[in-house]
């Protein structure tokens, strides 16, 4: 699924479905990387530890594979690299700013969405020279409130770290609290200042729709051998 607000004049970004396959395996991303409209010189993947630490790719890393450990987001101002990042109910994000070149991808989880990760990236980038107003967010599908319970403990992290303004990204349902990441992620963007315009976002949930994606909590526990992972993709060129 390619993103309509990200894609384009030099940029190719989206999400895969399972059809794609398991996008943990290096030889899926490889496979992929050759359809790419644009030159593929690099593949980067995060160690993805459910933290909100980020990292700049290395422009002198010349392997075709660059794995950068203990991060969940990168920034990256080069050409022919295609940045990934690999969830099955955690939320993808995938930021771009052509008049600076620079592009980004993040993991959220609970935790990371808890640390405000996709703000600490709007603001490495406006620390790298970016304007808030020329950054374009694509958020992917990731599990919805309808499957995700969690229990009065994370309940109420989540209440002590966010304003009352945030209360509504939860609904009671037969006395759980469903958390709502999607809604989350989207109101820290513009709590940081972004419009509705600068976010996309894919409202699918994971773990109902298992003929497009998969699901970790829909799927490990019944079955460890199906489970895989959907892969969220950007990569960037300079146009004349």
């Amino acid at each position: 699924m390619e993103s309509g607000l990200l894609s384009g004049n030099g940029t190719w970004a989206g999400t895969s479905t399972r059809v794609l396959g398991d996008g943990r395996k290096i030889e899926t991303l490889r496979a992929f990387a050759s359809t790419s409209p644009l030159p593929v010189k690099k593949i980067v993947v995060l160690g993805q530890i459910h933290s909100a630490n980020i990292a700049m790719t290395d422009p002198l890393w010349t392997g075709p594979l660059e794995k950068i450990e203990d991060t969940d987001g990168v920034i990256c101002s080069e050409d022919d690299t295609l940045l990934v990042i690999r969830t099955a109910d955690c939320i993808p994000m995938l930021f771009l700013d052509k008049k600076n070149h620079l592009i980004a991808a993040s993991h959220q989880g609970w935790r990371g969405s808890l640390k405000s990760l996709p703000v600490k990236i709007i603001r490495e980038m406006v620390g790298a020279g970016s304007s808030l107003a020329d950054i374009r967010v694509m958020i992917g599908p990731g599990i919805g409130p309808c499957c995700y319970g969690v229990d009065d403990d994370r309940y109420m992290a989540f209440m002590e770290e966010f304003d009352s303004g945030f209360s509504r990204i939860f609904t009671r349902k037969k006395g759980i609290h469903h958390l709502n990441l999607l809604l989350l992620n989207y109101m820290l963007l513009v709590r940081e200042g972004l419009r509705q315009d600068q976010i996309e976002f894919f409202p699918f949930c994971t773990s109902c729709d298992s003929s497009r994606f998969f699901s970790f909590r829909r799927d490990y526990k019944k079955n460890p051998s199906q489970f895989g992972e959907m892969f969220t993709f950007i990569i960037q060129k300079k146009t004349p």
